[in-house]
């Protein structure tokens, strides 16, 4: 019976795969239609088998289990007795295939291709396929498809945004305010003839997230010359998951809070700071004695990002009054700079997130009092997300060509400022 589901499945994913090119060449809407609704159907049947023969595996790893114990149990010495060692096997025949039906209309063949005809040549998105699709452009605008989505998301996952990845994400309603601070009470010994007074609770700090709207834009020329509707949408989701995290890396240090995310080093709650001179900065003894010393215990399980010319050309040139380098035995820091895709390292034993000098200046370039270095709580910053993107196009009157934009509402904000330290320069 397995095998034979197994065939179905390999038949039925071939038929899926000349469905999706016989889609991709029609250019009658009808067609497209029928084709999408027999694909359908056959990965409706597709993930039936598949469940039937996860049904089958379990069944059998069942009865290998139950053998397994019965010949166990008969291992037994000649004068014992076994006690309901009977094993009784049974085998349920699985249900009807359950029909399923696609209602999201942004995950249909017939929208992916009205979609890619928008952007690549500003085709109108028939209004019986906007039907039920809520976006925040004009009429002329276009959701994009969940098909792209999915794939923005995972290469948001998997490849880009060295700080991005390792922030919270959140999903509210914009507006909303959302509490940080935490309940303080005072602990007092008591006896009989006293009682305990009562405390008086602090407000709890909030954190408010607004609407900002922020867009990516795309020129014309470069999707029109996609042909293939797998390779425009994989090509146009890493053109939007690169350059939003690229925006979203620098937003977390950098961002203002007038109409986008604010940043670490623009907001005023984030207070701690030390000063390091050249000599303090290449100098072992005094990372423990000028920074660590100052960090509460609750928060020296941080992590610090730091531009990389600032390491190669400070943490990893310690050395003793011989010359030697010390930096590693000293330190334990460890740079994974040759990876493009998780550049980063460990310094005292703490992540060490590696950005571009246009993140946070090097120590060198960097002028008197400027943030050369962050140490952070990643959990304690928030960026509230929903990746709503959509689609408007344009033309570009100076450079003559039409331009597609991607936009999306999100924010960002430090949560806790307690455990954020700022590493500022100190000219002597």
């Amino acid at each position: 019976m397995k095998e034979f589901l197994k065939k179905l499945i390999e038949k039925r994913k071939t038929r899926i795969q000349q469905i999706r090119s016989a889609i991709e060449a029609s250019k009658d809407v009808n067609e497209v239609r029928t084709l999408t609704a027999e694909a359908e159907q056959l990965q409706d049947e597709v993930r039936d088998a598949e469940a039937q023969i996860a049904s089958i595996e379990a069944e059998e790893q069942r009865a290998a289990q139950q053998t397994a114990e019965l010949e166990q149990r008969a291992n037994v010495p000649a004068n014992a007795r076994l006690v309901n060692g009977g094993v009784v096997g049974s085998f349920t025949a699985p249900a009807a295939a359950e029909q399923r039906t696609n209602a999201n209309p942004l995950e249909s063949m017939e929208y992916r291709q009205a979609f890619m005809a928008y952007v690549q040549n500003g085709t109108a998105i028939p209004a019986e396929l906007r039907a039920g699709i809520a976006i925040s452009t004009t009429d002329s605008g276009a959701a994009i498809p969940l098909t792209i989505m999915n794939e923005v998301i995972n290469t948001v996952r998997k490849r880009y945004g060295n700080l991005y990845n390792k922030v919270r994400k959140l999903n509210i309603q914009g507006g909303v305010e959302f509490p940080i601070g935490a309940l303080k009470a005072t602990f007092k010994w008591i006896n009989e003839s006293t009682v305990s007074p009562r405390q008086k609770v602090d407000p709890l700090a909030k954190v408010q997230f607004s609407y900002h709207t922020a867009e990516i834009r795309i020129a014309q020329t470069f999707l029109s010359n996609i042909l293939t509707m797998d390779a425009f949408e994989a090509k146009l989701a890493e053109v939007i998951a690169i350059a939003y995290l690229e925006a979203m890396d620098m937003g977390i240090v950098n961002g203002t809070g007038k109409g986008q995310m604010l940043g670490i080093l623009n907001d005023s709650r984030v207070t701690n700071y030390v000063e390091m001179t050249a000599a303090d900065i290449n100098n072992w003894k005094a990372w423990r004695s000028k920074f660590f010393a100052k960090l509460p215990l609750g928060y020296r399980a941080g992590e610090f990002i730091f531009p990389l010319s600032t390491v190669e050309s400070y943490l990893e040139t310690m050395s003793d009054s011989n010359n030697n380098p010390v930096f590693r035995q000293a330190t334990g820091l460890e740079v994974n700079d040759g990876d493009a895709r998780n550049p980063n390292g460990r310094f005292f034993g703490r992540e060490i997130s590696l950005v571009e000098p246009e993140v946070l200046p090097d120590f060198d370039t960097a002028s008197d009092g400027d943030v050369i270095g962050i140490f952070w709580q990643p959990e304690e910053y928030a960026i509230n997300e929903n990746f709503g993107f959509a689609m408007r196009r344009y033309f570009d009157e100076e450079t003559n060509e039409w331009v597609d934009k991607a936009l999306v509402v999100t924010d960002g904000k430090v949560l806790n400022p307690t455990g954020y330290w700022l590493i500022k320069k100190k000219v002597v």
